[in-house]
């Protein structure tokens, strides 16, 4: 650190390196919106890696700017370096400089907590990313003391080429996939101008048009839903789920099926259970072509992690979350599916699934197998990520044999779980809205935040869903829900309110 000019290479080199990965990172980010490498890699791994590329990005500037103020020559102040025109050395050129930094520093900073923000909020934020390449490509060119040499013209002129290119693509992608559906309607869409049903009494609720239906296998009826007026639907990801509120009152939670990259609809499918409440039996007799239903969603509690192999184990309509997984990998990725149904023709999807990966699906069915499945034997041997949906009394069996670290697992129904102790009542505290009441014993703390006018939705109320999960800030819950393993709860300091109490009869939520 003796060299004089130490500080001015730092500077120089700090910067040269955030234009570049700032760039790779807008370029990664637009890749990923439009999904044009959704075949390359698992993609909670491409995610990753952009998120990774814009930390660095604003490590870098950080360099840049700490530098500036170790330079012997340059000898910037602290207010000079985050204060916009507080310089007099090309007090334009620095301010923009200084004005990419803060954009850049606030989509990074709500990048690490996105899913509690607004969803429109957030995006519209992340989008601003564009207008700070544009101010670092004008800082660069006014400020940079080698905007003469020829190598520093070249990389320049790349990459704002590219990042120029990368952003054309989004517009024109984004605007074709906004204009008109990739699939085929059997049925006309509702003009916009239709007014949303007047009973919509979800925030998050969108109004939906039924396009298609299809029988894919017995009593599993395909359901095909496309926004009211077109449009792109929110971003998800393999293991999500939707809910439906249909017209007779019920809400049902349904796991998407599709693949991830259309953004133009949602595919579910539903079976009509021998014991129907009410859900599965009213879609399978009324619903039709054309009708409107309000969806809520989607929500994800078993996503899909990044691994380099993966056994997934199917039982009836628990193949419709472990299709989109699949739909979702690239064609190297490692993974075989294990799809157990009373027979064939009770197995939706069966037949696509068994063309497509002939060598990666293994059939079970029990109308025509000579022996039970051999969960020990195909859970045992797994030496990848485990993922299992279907019965419950197949999940028990797979998770006996397979380390909780490996094995993921998605209920349609609630375990039958019960406090050591009898309810209490319990005193709840709400931070945000500053509001605090008491839960009676026999009253559910969902219930309770609901006659107090807090913003906490609710739809299975059986702790299925996870729809109504809520942040804990103080207090120990007593997790009575069948959502995700009690730990991972704790850890990330949520409570699912529906069925969930406390002990100690205190709580205090984030609200």
């Amino acid at each position: 650190m003796n060299e004089p000019h130490i500080w001015w290479y730092i500077t120089r080199a700090s910067a040269l390196i955030a234009w570049v990965l700032m760039t790779l990172s807008v370029l990664w980010g637009i890749l990923l919106s439009t999904r044009v490498m959704r075949r390359i890699d698992n993609p909670a791994w491409l995610q990753d890696l952009h998120r990774y590329l814009g930390g660095l990005t604003l490590f870098m500037v950080a360099l840049h700017m700490v530098s500036l103020m170790l330079d012997g020559w340059l000898k910037f102040s602290l207010a000079e370096t985050l204060v916009p025109f507080a310089t007099d050395y090309k007090p334009l050129a620095v301010a923009l400089g200084i004005i990419s930094f803060y954009i850049l520093l606030a989509v990074q900073g709500t990048s690490l907590f996105m899913n509690r923000l607004p969803r429109k909020f957030w995006k519209g934020l992340h989008y601003s990313s564009y207008a700070a390449l544009l101010l670092v490509a004008l800082h660069a060119g006014w400020s940079g003391t080698d905007v003469s040499s020829w190598w520093y013209r070249v990389l320049a002129i790349v990459l704002i080429s590219v990042a120029t290119i990368a952003v054309l693509v989004r517009i024109i992608t984004g605007t074709r996939a906004g204009s008109s559906p990739r699939s085929t309607q059997t049925h006309p869409v509702v003009p916009a101008t239709e007014k949303p049903n007047p009973a919509r009494k979800h925030i998050d609720a969108r109004t939906m048009v039924v396009s298609t239906l299809q029988e894919v296998a017995h009593d599993v009826l395909a359901i095909r839903l496309l926004p009211l007026g077109g449009g792109q639907l929110p971003v998800w990801h393999p293991g999500a789920h939707v809910t439906l509120h249909l017209p007779n009152g019920l809400q049902r939670q349904y796991s998407l099926c599709g693949d991830p990259a259309e953004r133009t609809h949602f595919d579910i499918a539903v079976l009509k259970t021998e014991h129907s409440e009410g859900g599965s039996e009213w879609i399978h007799a009324n619903l039709s072509p054309g009708m409107t239903l309000e969806v809520s969603g989607p929500l994800n509690h078993f996503e899909l992690e990044p691994a380099n192999e993966y056994l997934f184990i199917a039982g009836g309509i628990g193949i419709t979350p472990i299709k989109a997984m699949i739909e979702s990998l690239p064609e190297r990725r490692q993974w075989k599916l294990v799809y157990a149904g009373r027979s064939r023709s009770s197995m939706a999807f069966l037949d696509e699934l068994v063309e497509r990966y002939p060598d990666r699906v293994i059939v079970h069915a029990s109308d025509e197998a000579k022996k039970p499945l051999d969960v020990f034997g195909l859970s045992s041997s797994a030496t990848g990520l485990v993922y299992c949906c279907g019965p419950e009394s197949l999940m028990t069996s797979v998770a006996e044999y397979v380390p909780a670290d490996r094995m993921h697992l998605e209920r349609f129904v609630a375990l039958d779980r019960e406090s050591r102790s009898p309810a209490e009542p319990i005193e709840v505290t709400c931070t945000k809205s500053k509001k605090s009441f008491v839960v009676a014993a026999d009253e559910t703390i969902l219930d309770a935040l609901e006659e107090n006018g807090l913003p906490v939705l609710g739809s299975c109320k059986k702790g299925v869903c996870g729809t109504c999960e809520v942040r804990v800030v103080e207090g120990t819950p007593i997790h009575l829900d069948s959502v995700i393993d009690d730990a991972e709860k704790d850890r990330l300091k949520v409570m699912y309110p529906c069925v969930s109490r406390a002990e100690a009869g205190k709580l205090v939520l984030d609200i």
